[in-house]
This record gives structure tokens, sequence and C-alpha cells, in this order.
């Protein structure tokens, strides 16, 4: 069954949304849509808190995306908008899907 990542952040102050989006737009388009078993990303907010939903076939393909994404400086130009001291990370294995 697929992998869901939930990533959970904040922004760094002043950071530009559209900017930001741009940034994610670009990881997408460039990094994750490339990767072996990516499914899907949507990127959610509520309120100053957002949330990355990415999809992955397995959790092994999840991993080296990210390893992959880790090495790119595109990525990089992404991870500059987040406030790391804030994501927090959450696996989940579908059980079932509808």
């Amino acid at each position: 069954m697929a992998v869901t990542w939930i990533v959970s952040y904040k922004l760094k102050e002043d950071s530009c949304v559209d900017a930001f989006l741009l940034a994610s737009k670009n990881c997408y388009d460039e990094i994750f849509s490339k990767q072996k078993g990516f499914i899907s990303w949507e990127v959610l907010r509520d309120g100053e808190t957002w949330i990355d939903l990415m999809k992955w076939e397995t959790e092994e393909d999840a991993k080296d995306g990210q390893s992959k994404a880790n090495e790119d400086p595109i990525a990089h130009a992404y991870f500059e908008f987040v406030d790391m001291s804030s994501a927090k990370l959450q696996t989940c294995s579908a059980e079932v899907s509808y």
C-alpha cells in the first residue's frame, strides 16, 4: 500500500507566500515528479501552519526521493522558506483506500 508523509511546519518570518509556493512548484516539477514511486504532493495551509501531504508507492521510494531532494539546489531554495525547528514528519501507511 501507498505511504503518505505528513510534514507540518511554519514559514520563516517575513517569507513571501507567493515566492514559497513558486519554490514548491519548482521542487515538484524538477525533482519529485521525476522520482520513482512518487504519487502526489499537496501543500495545505491552516493559518500559520503549513502541511505537505506527499504520497509515495513505498517508504523506500519516499526516503530515496527525499535524499535526492536534499542534494538539489532547487530543493534548497524551497527549504530556505521553512523554519526547520518547527518541522515535524509523520509517516502513515494506507490500510485501505476507497
